[in-house]
């Protein structure tokens, strides 16, 4: 749901009544994970997509008769070859779908709202709705803060809530969206009431460091991919806003020292495009030792083979360069800026979804991954 919250936001602050569908558990290869949505207000208007388009038509129809009846309902898509090209996957995966109503009246409605609200905002929250179980909780929804704190109930049950909230609580701390099997007293049960689980957090960060022409590429492609891109350099020259107009912003300061000082969490990612031994070192042994999601350097391949002594000279460890992706990217035959931001930009969404990097075509790898053995890989 809040994969669309910018423009439900809207929709219900101009009291309009919708249905909505979410993913919330993919199997095989299915093109879109957990949290995918898509919505129908009562006048035929449709925002966003589950499946990629395989199913769009069926998931349509269901959120009509959603608004229609005002019963949320939990659907399963998969390929068979009777109905594949009806409704079905005709990829081979299978989706199970959450479509909830909120009209007017609907109960979860203020909560859900709030969640709409929140995200709008971009500030941090999760909404917990059940999306397996007895069919009077279906779609119960709680908003829970990053605090602990929450508002709305899954029917009534105050140590559901409290669970339930606990658990929405570590998901949002990792910035996941996914599914908790819990009993209906709130005790890990599964196969008793299925969670899903949205979470709403900032985007994650890129820091370029380099303020070249690369640079300017890659800040554009980061900002496309959904990344905060922060551009980092020592020379005031060349770190202006002129030149990385769509940077979310721009710092003038040695780049070990800014990353020291900066925030930096499990998704970020840090592009070092410097290619200067004297800038390089002291931030590669700064950002190697760092939780972050990737760390990669722009060189040559014998920049890399002299970057690696000069690190191993100050203490980094051969543990902490198996973390280093260098040279940066991956082998597009990349000769202009643009094309070196797509191949850096096309290593780093492989380091995050498990990917191998290899074409697609002749390869025997799975097209679209379970986001769990991505994780693993990653």
């Amino acid at each position: 749901m809040l994969d669309v919250a910018a423009e439900l936001h809207r929709w219900a602050e101009e009291g309009r009544d919708f249905a909505v569908a979410t993913v919330v558990a993919v199997g095989g290869s299915a093109p879109r994970g957990p949290g995918a949505a898509l919505a129908v207000d009562s006048t035929g208007t449709v925002i966003g997509s589950v499946s990629g388009g395989c199913v769009e038509g069926a998931v349509y129809d269901l959120c009509v008769q959603a608004l229609e009846d005002g019963e949320s309902v939990l659907e399963r898509f998969g390929y068979s070859d009777e109905d594949a090209f009806a409704v079905g996957l005709t990829c081979g995966g299978v989706l199970d779908i959450l479509v909830t109503p909120v009209r007017a009246a609907a109960p979860a409605r203020p909560v859900l709202r709030a969640a709409l609200t929140a995200a709008a905002r971009s500030e941090p929250a999760a909404l917990v709705r059940v999306a397996g179980g007895p069919a009077q909780l279906l779609g119960t929804a709680l908003l829970v803060r990053p605090d602990g704190t929450y508002e709305g109930g899954l029917g009534g049950h105050r140590e559901l809530d409290r669970t339930a909230a606990a658990e929405a609580r570590a998901l949002l701390d990792a910035g996941r969206t996914g599914t908790v099997d819990l009993s209906e007293d709130g005790s890990h049960c599964p196969g008793g009431l299925t969670l899903l689980v949205e979470s709403n957090v900032p985007p994650p960060r890129m820091i370029v460091f380099g303020a070249i022409d690369f640079a300017s590429a890659l800040v554009r492609v980061g900002k496309f991919l959904g990344y905060d891109v922060t551009v980092c350099d020592a020379r005031p020259v060349f770190a202006t806003r002129a030149r990385f107009p769509e940077a979310d912003d721009i710092v003038v300061d040695w780049p070990h020292r800014y990353l020291r000082s900066t925030t930096t969490d499990a998704r970020t990612v840090l592009c070092v495009l410097t290619h200067d031994a004297k800038f390089d070192v002291p931030l590669l042994q700064t950002a190697l030792r760092l939780p972050v999601a990737f760390v990669g350097a722009m060189g040559s391949r014998r920049t890399h083979e002299d970057r690696n002594r000069r690190l191993g000279e100050v203490g980094v460890t051969e543990r902490e360069l198996t973390r280093l992706h260098s040279p940066i990217g991956l082998d597009l035959g990349a000769r202009t800026p643009e094309e070196t931001a797509l191949s850096i930009a096309a290593e780093i969404v492989a380091a995050r979804q498990g990917g191998t990097g290899v074409s697609l075509s002749g390869a025997h790898t799975p097209i679209h991954r379970d986001r769990r053995q991505a994780s693993a890989v990653a």
